[in-house]
């Protein structure tokens, strides 16, 4: 029974997703963030696909990578407008982190579960329009796409769950799940010294943990979160500590007086007043494309860089971080995580004052099914 479950088609958990919005490697990388907006207002994760020659799948991006871009470097954050008019490849990692992998409709679970586990951070698998829905296809290299994510072969797994029942309700210590490694700062440390942690957590699908000193998690920063923000969350990763970081992107929609200012006053000292303008401008504007030639530049994006107003795509209320024990099951960890929308849980040591002692990830989760049904 645990060989067809697992022969069962990657079309299987693609019945009723949507189409991916995608982007060319050439576009502006202003034109990635207006269609991040739309996205976010329709409700959709709120990533982008970039494609290659012949539509091919090449990278996913989100506003949590724009705001990485434009915080490594002072100059980007000096001339915001001079890097979203460089394209949208510019954006994509390097290293080959987070890498996107197309696989066919037909292969079988198993097949995507190797690929996530062999370094996918998510699968493309294409779509065509076929009446009313979206119809899986074998061979579509032109046509659209959907993706299929970490959280979809878990909530797979979880269907099945009378399959794997002598490793789900054990603990997820006991089944060596607690990973130490997690990615962490302190809450007065800057926010700028946690950019690259941030764009690890983009490619591990985690969350930087803000810790105090004396090891109790006080919260989070995560990408899906800065997600519900705009690009003007720059000036707040440029400016503030950790722990305002979290104080700003809870209250996005409208921050707290004194965040505000601590931001401009940091954006002032600074002397990065192409973002202290957008950050003093409220007026809700339509994000447009600012690949236009160098020298207007600066002027159009102080024309059309406009912070949203509470009337536009408000961010959800952040929840606390999702946090479990090591004596936590793992169907309840899942459970838990899946209820959130997250793909990791952070475990805190009940024997040890409630310090955080680690995380669990659903990658790492996904291995040890595989392992238990071969």
């Amino acid at each position: 029974m645990a060989v067809n479950f697992l022969a069962n088609e990657v079309s299987d958990l693609c019945i009723g997703k949507p189409a991916v919005r995608s982007l060319p490697l050439s576009a502006a990388t202003g034109d990635l963030a207006a269609a991040l907006r739309r996205v976010s207002r329709s409700g959709a994760a709120a990533c982008v696909a970039v494609t290659g020659p012949a539509r091919a799948v090449v990278g996913r991006v989100g506003l949590a990578d724009v705001l990485c871009f434009l915080c490594t470097d002072p100059e980007a954050l000096a001339r915001p407008a001079a890097v979203f008019a460089k394209p949208v490849s510019a954006l994509l990692p390097k290293d080959g982190a987070g890498e996107v992998r197309r696989v066919d409709p037909r292969s079988s679970i198993l097949e995507a579960l190797d690929a996530v586990l062999s370094g996918a951070q998510v699968l493309a698998v294409p779509l065509r329009a076929g009446g009313r829905k979206k119809q899986l296809v074998g061979a579509a290299d032109d046509g659209d796409f959907c993706w299929l994510t970490q959280e979809d072969l878990v909530r797979y797994f979880l269907n099945y769950i009378c399959l794997v029942y002598n490793v789900a309700a054990r603990s997820v210590s006991s089944l060596g799940l607690v990973r130490a490694d997690f990615l962490s700062v302190r809450p007065g440390e800057a926010s700028l010294s946690a950019v690259p942690l941030i764009r690890r957590a983009v490619a591990t699908e985690t969350a930087v943990a803000v810790v105090a000193e004396d090891g109790h998690l006080v919260g989070e920063i995560s990408p899906a979160l800065l997600a519900a923000c705009d690009e003007t969350a720059a000036a707040a990763i440029a400016t503030l500590s950790a722990a305002d970081l979290m104080a700003y992107i809870d209250h996005y929609v409208s921050p707290p007086e004194h965040i505000l200012r601590a931001v401009k006053a940091g954006l002032k000292d600074k002397g990065l007043d192409a973002l202290l303008a957008l950050v003093e401008d409220e007026t809700l504007s339509s994000f447009s494309s600012l690949s236009a030639s160098s020298s207007s530049d600066e002027e159009a994006g102080r024309a059309q860089l406009r912070r949203p107003s509470s009337g536009s795509y408000g961010r959800r209320a952040a929840d606390e971080p999702v946090v479990c024990s090591p004596a936590s099951s793992l169907v309840a960890v899942l459970v838990q995580a899946l209820a959130h929308r997250v793909s990791y849980v952070w475990v805190l040591d009940e024997d040890n004052d409630c310090r955080l002692a680690g995380i669990v990830r659903f990658a790492d989760v996904l291995r040890v099914f595989r392992d238990q049904l071969l």
